[in-house]
């Protein structure tokens, strides 16, 4: 069987966190995130969108308080205390000019010295990936290299004062992995406790547990290392940009 190596974030400071909707981060991400808060790094959330189309029997506007508050709640558990959501329409989302500035701006605002996304691809290992992830995950990588380009959006320099920055690396969980992050012990069960916090949510969609659904699939990526105290892990691509 082909195992992994584990990557090292020893040296990481700064992770930027950019995903479509609330409860995005909280399928296996957020133990990684957990990971990250314990040993000192800062971690910001960006979502595109509040969510609001996300349950068919409550109205939008209705829908996204609740689903950002279901957020910071998830926040809450994984240590993350810088949330922004953005109001881009959820559904809608596209990998345009002004989904990549904006995705630009706040890697210039926060200076993150890596940023974690959505797989772009169309197929992925539970079936067919949403528009919406589809989207965030191509206008992520752009907007990386948007943000370090000093020609690009100029406004965000001339007008705001934010100065170009370099982001290293990009991490993608969901996709076809070369790496592992361990988060056996306390932050996967920080993250179950982030996605049980979207308690309306999952209710309106008749969710699995989360327990069994994230040990599950942390399970299944501890299976790729040879490293025997490593009993669950998040299996991701690591990108050096």
């Amino acid at each position: 069987m082909t195992t992994l190596p584990l990557y090292d974030d020893t040296g990481i400071s700064r992770v930027l966190c950019v995903v479509a909707h609330p409860d995005d981060m909280e399928y296996g991400a957020s133990a990684a995130v957990a990971r990250w808060t314990a040993a000192g790094v800062e971690v910001a959330y960006l979502l595109l969108t509040a969510g609001e189309a996300g349950m068919r029997n409550r109205q939008p506007s209705e829908v996204a308080a609740l689903r950002t508050e279901e957020q910071r709640a998830a926040c809450a558990e994984v240590g993350v205390e810088n949330l922004t959501v953005l109001d881009l329409p959820d559904g809608m989302l596209e990998p345009d000019l002004e989904t990549r500035r904006q995705i630009a701006r706040q890697i210039r605002i926060f200076r993150p010295d890596v940023v974690l996304t959505q797989p772009w691809e169309l197929k992925v290992g539970w079936g067919l990936n949403h528009a919406d992830h589809r989207a965030t995950g191509l206008a992520t990588v752009d907007a990386i290299r948007d943000a370090d380009n000093p020609w690009v959006f100029r406004d965000l320099l001339d007008k705001e004062g934010l100065e170009p920055w370099g982001t290293s690396t990009l991490i993608v969980p969901n996709t076809e992995p070369n790496y592992l992050i361990d988060v056996s012990g306390e932050p996967l069960e920080q993250a179950i406790r982030s996605l049980e916090a979207h308690e309306a949510y999952l209710a309106e969609l008749d969710h699995p547990e989360p327990r069994p659904m994230l040990e599950g699939m942390t399970s299944e990526g501890a299976a790729l290392s040879d490293d025997p105290n490593v009993t669950h892990a998040l299996a991701v691509h690591v990108y050096p940009m």
